[in-house]
């Protein structure tokens, strides 16, 4: 399961509206080689489904991966952080051993 914690729907809500981004659109997760710590965190608005999506539904707000990106996301909570020393939309991941000082990337 992936999750959505209250901050990132409330910023989710207000980014789907701000575009004018229709009901379909859904926010899509994955994650991909590189960063400091080897691997990356992608995000974006999407809505075209692919082959192989695994696909959630948490806090009224539906979040899509692929299934290899799932194995390093499982249980994961997508947070938001926002002010001065906020860090916007940031994954808070029980699978990583280590994460880089910016939260952006990380290992297992």
């Amino acid at each position: 399961m992936l999750y959505v914690g209250e901050s990132a729907k409330s910023k989710i809500v207000e980014i789907r509206a701000d575009k004018n981004m229709s009901d379909d659109y859904f926010v899509r997760v994955s994650v991909t080689s590189g960063g400091c710590s080897g691997l990356s965190y992608q995000m974006d608005f999407d809505n075209e489904g692919k082959v192989n999506d695994q696909i959630f539904e948490d806090n009224d707000v539906k979040i899509v991966t692929d299934l290899k990106s799932f194995l390093y996301l499982c249980n994961t909570t997508l947070e938001f952080s926002g002010g001065l020393d906020g860090k916007g939309f940031y994954f808070n991941n029980p699978n990583a051993a280590r994460t880089c000082g910016c939260g952006e990337s990380f290992a297992v």
